[in-house]
């Protein structure tokens, strides 16, 4: 029996039954007021946790194994997003995998495990920036290096938490942080580091094994900073650590009636840590802001994460033009030019984001740790121009559907009294009623629901204020050569 069990814990992919019964642990979850006994069985929590298992049983699948999982140096199967790439190849591989993972969701599903895997590949093979970091006997870059195998050979399901709450936009904007709310250390132990405050927003949280806390927003590097300098991870069920989630926009409505809200809802929750005690081995970067300030983008970690994120937008995107074309079809409109003209520029947005990713992966290079990774720039442009996106994209659906994504009768009307009514008055001109309303219910929930909403706001803010990520856009961009023509025009004859 014992064997058995570490059979599975070493093979580096659980079943979606272990995964499940993983989240069966001490784990302090609020929801409504009371405390969570078992967030699978959570009537808010419960149909998500269950579809991610549904996810990870996937990874079982022989005609997907060679797509979504690879075999590492020692023989054990490991999710693809693990995988460190040695060659332009492996990271089109790795782009196949995200893909393939988001289709699952059509993209609804967005804190898939394949994106916090991929950031600590990322960390875990940027020893050399860690390790200028080591303090005392702690080795941080080892230690980087331990928790990336830990989680990949036992397939762990992460969330993590970068914001620190403000007390002061003015404050929070100089690059300080109240010790009233924010997460700081507040002593050092021979065991590791106490910490206490609080972090926004975890997605996941409630449902995930670990939790990475890593670098928030931009510190000032001054001494006043220290304790709010730090990355590390530890398991939600660690004492003292509390998770208080937002409601849930699962209620408990059929697959038909909110085909998205009851399948995937994720949870998002704020983190308040009470005394929480990390483990020196589970640290890996403290008490220097100056290299948190880096953190992501020195390990090229950002750009991994981009990549799953580019990919999974791609599957949204897609499925957006799906639903549309679908209720243009329904109705008759398919042919009128103005509906067509709508559509198209989501299909010319869904165009775009396939080409960044394309091109990213195409001009794939060698990084300074010997690993390979995307090129940046089509990446930071195509989660720059997402959050403008994805909302004009719900317009969009606003303006096709128009009144029609409410007259949504629910499943039970076609069962009830007023069945013949509903089946006379919700046909349209290519779908019988219940198909046509099945379809607006779909888009209600994307569009209109309490989740599509959240979705929206989700990612106008994915990779935080817009105005930071465009002014970062300007700075990164390699505007250099392109003044210089300017310059040579200005100078020639």
């Amino acid at each position: 029996m014992k064997s058995s069990v570490k059979a599975r814990e070493t093979s580096g992919i659980r079943t979606g039954a272990e995964y499940l019964s993983g989240l069966r642990d001490d784990r302090e979850i609020w929801t409504k007021g009371q405390r969570v006994k078992d967030v699978t069985k959570d009537p808010g929590m419960a149909r998500g946790a269950a579809t991610l298992a549904s996810f990870l049983d996937k990874q079982h699948d022989p005609a997907l194994q060679d797509t979504i999982t690879y075999v590492d140096d020692d023989g054990d199967r490991c999710a693809m997003a693990y995988k460190v790439p040695k060659s332009a190849d492996d990271i089109r591989d790795r782009g196949k995998a995200y893909y393939e993972w988001a289709t699952w969701s059509n993209g609804m599903f967005g804190r898939t495990p394949d994106y916090k895997n991929a950031s600590v590949m990322a960390f875990s093979a940027a020893t050399d920036f860690l390790a200028q970091g080591t303090k005392g006997q702690a080795d941080f870059a080892k230690n980087m290096v331990d928790y990336y195998d830990y989680v990949r050979k036992n397939d762990k399901v992460l969330t993590h938490t970068l914001v620190n709450p403000a007390v002061s936009h003015q404050q929070a904007s100089a690059g300080k942080f109240s010790g009233e709310v924010a997460l700081h250390v507040v002593k050092e132990t021979d065991q590791g580091i106490v910490v206490k405050g609080a972090r926004l927003l975890a997605t996941l949280g409630p449902l995930a094994d670990e939790i990475e806390v890593f670098p928030s927003t931009v510190l000032r590097a001054s001494e006043e900073n220290i304790p709010f300098a730090f990355a590390f991870a530890i398991p939600i069920a660690t004492p003292g650590l509390k998770l208080l989630c937002r409601d849930s926009y699962d209620n408990g409505k059929s697959h038909f009636d909110a085909p998205l809200s009851s399948r995937y809802e994720e949870m998002d929750a704020v983190v308040i840590f009470d005394n929480v005690l990390v483990p020196w081995e589970r640290v890996f970067m403290y008490g220097q802001p100056e290299l948190c300030n880096q953190a992501f983008g020195a390990t090229h970690a950002v750009v991994h994460m981009a990549h799953q994120v580019a990919a999974g937008k791609l599957a949204k995107s897609e499925f957006m033009v799906g639903l549309m074309c679908a209720i243009a079809k329904a109705t008759g409109r398919d042919k009128d030019l103005h509906t067509k003209s709508l559509i198209s520029e989501v299909m010319m947005m869904t165009e775009s984001v396939r080409a960044f990713l394309y091109s990213a992966e195409a001009q794939a290079l060698e990084n300074e740790f010997g690993t390979f990774m995307p090129l940046r720039r089509p990446l930071d442009t195509s989660r720059n121009l997402y959050p403008k996106m994805y909302p004009r994209m719900i317009e969009i659906l606003h303006l096709i559907g128009s009144s029609s994504l409410m007259a949504t009768p629910c499943e039970a009307d076609f069962a009830n009294a007023m069945s013949a009514d509903v089946e006379q008055y919700f046909q349209v001109a290519n779908l019988e009623s219940k198909d046509r309303v099945a379809l607006y219910r779909l888009a209600h929930d994307v569009a209109i629901s309490g989740f599509g909403n959240r979705q929206a706001l989700y990612e106008r803010f994915f990779f935080g204020p817009p105005v930071l990520m465009q002014s970062a856009y300007y700075d990164l961009y390699n505007k250099d050569d392109m003044m210089d023509r300017v310059d040579t025009l200005l100078k020639g004859d």
